[in-house]
């Protein structure tokens, strides 16, 4: 812009005002100019020069001619608009590395652009590539082996990989380090239908700011939750006609929920009038449990005595069971055992019971019976927290879910692949031990 005002100030245009042009470039304050761009400049005039020399003998002999008949004024315009452009993009060319933030300019003429553009810390100007390392057109990609990274990140350096994650809601805009006023400690997980929305509201309402809560919508119905206020800071996974279970295999990976203590995994059908959720967690964390559930009202929804509330403790770890069901009084179902219903788990242990779920087996029966496996000595670290205890209500929503096929109603057939799912689960089990100390044998 400057050179166009230096040329179209008005006057006698003649070959020698490239040359002015140049002086005026040249010696700038505002322009600091490299020797290359000095020499690429230099050049450009005198090519400049020589361009105007034919022009000014073409446009001479086309006036004297006749054929361009205008007044002097109008050819002065016409030279110096095309003077202004040429030289412009002669000295625009001669610059291709010169950035705007090294042109120093009198803080007069300094604008707001100038300065923002200037002071952004993030200006696509000043940012640099470490990871473009090679030199030229051809970066370079450092080699790197780390075995002990996660699987599939054996390439990445240490110090750039995260295995494991969380449910933590964040902010699109500001500073990632200033998005959390508060990080929670626990994570509770509810799989639902809109029908009974009353009864978790009331329960959701039994967790602390300390409890992300999320739920899992087996009926397609997510929108309407909207109406509770903490339905807005919840997570909500809708995916129609599925099973708690089926949920925690594919959104509950341990890598997922890292960041939790404790993962409550809860039915909806629970009364929570007599539950208080931080007492909960001091008296599991008292008393060492690894995987526990409150304990269940004895007059509703019982099936086995080691769910049964006692009123005369805070926790308990074993019981007796009807005659000939406990081959062992460290063994399920007299201990070392919670049912499926509203189980909770420490980060440890659900690491493990997560691989022990299987992908087919929708229903997790069985999968109670098996939870010992995973924490040692399980009779000391299965237990039921009878201080806090819950109701279940027996409302077989799940059942509405299924489908009418063989003459049976869908409850009916719900339940019969509930039960063929234990027994499929207690095969697979069984077997895997068998294989596992025949291989032992063979070594």
């Amino acid at each position: 812009m400057s050179v166009v005002m230096l040329l179209g100030g008005g006057g006698a245009v003649g070959v020698d005002d490239c040359g002015g042009a140049a002086k005026a470039v040249l010696s700038s304050p505002f322009l600091p100019l490299s020797t290359n761009h000095r020499v690429n400049l230099e050049y450009y005039l005198v090519r400049c020069k020589f361009t105007f020399e034919q022009l000014f003998i073409t446009m001479g002999n086309l006036h004297r001619s006749g054929v361009f008949r205008k007044s002097n004024d109008s050819a002065r315009l016409i030279i110096t608009t095309f003077m202004g452009m040429l030289l412009g993009y002669f000295i625009g060319v001669s610059f291709p590395s010169v950035s705007l933030t090294k042109i120093s300019l009198p803080s007069t003429l300094m604008s707001s652009f100038d300065i923002a553009f200037n002071d952004d810390r993030h200006s696509s100007a000043s940012r640099s590539f470490p990871e473009n390392l090679g030199s030229g057109s051809t970066p370079s990609t450092p080699k790197i082996y780390v075995p002990t990274n996660p699987r599939g990140a054996e390439s990445l350096p240490p110090g750039i990989v995260v295995s494991e994650s969380d449910f933590y809601l964040r902010r699109l805009w500001g500073e990632p380090s200033e998005d959390l006023k508060r990080k929670p400690k626990y994570l509770v997980t509810f799989t639902v239908g809109l029908e009974q929305k009353n009864n978790i509201d009331a329960a959701v309402k039994k967790f602390s700011e300390d409890f992300q809560i999320m739920l899992f919508h087996y009926d397609g119905w997510t929108s309407e939750w909207d109406q509770f206020e903490w339905s807005q800071r919840a997570v909500h996974v809708s995916v129609r006609k599925q099973t708690k279970w089926w949920y925690a295999k594919r959104f509950l990976h341990p890598d997922v929920v890292a960041a939790y203590e404790y993962i409550f995994i809860w039915d909806e059908d629970l009364g929570v009038e007599h539950f208080n959720a931080e007492k909960y967690i001091q008296l599991v964390k008292k008393h060492g449990l690894e995987i526990s559930q409150p304990g269940l009202e004895p007059n509703n929804g019982l099936t086995w005595q080691m769910t049964k509330r006692r009123g005369d403790r805070e926790v308990h770890k074993d019981t007796e069971e009807k005659p000939g069901w406990c081959s062992d009084p460290h063994l399920p179902p007299c201990a070392a055992f919670v049912e499926i219903m509203a189980p909770v788990f420490s980060r440890e242990a659900w690491r493990c019971v997560w691989h022990m779920i299987q992908n087919d087996l929708v229903h997790g029966w069985g999968l109670d019976f098996a939870l010992r496996r995973c924490v040692d000595p399980a009779h000391e670290k299965i237990g039921v927290v009878d201080s806090q205890w819950i109701v279940h209500q027996v409302i077989p929503s799940l059942g509405s879910q299924g489908q009418s096929e063989n003459g049976n109603t869908p409850w009916q057939g719900v339940r019969v692949r509930c039960r063929n799912e234990w027994a499929m689960f207690q095969d697979r089990l069984a077997n895997a031990d068998k294989k596992y100390f025949a291989q032992l044998d063979n070594n």
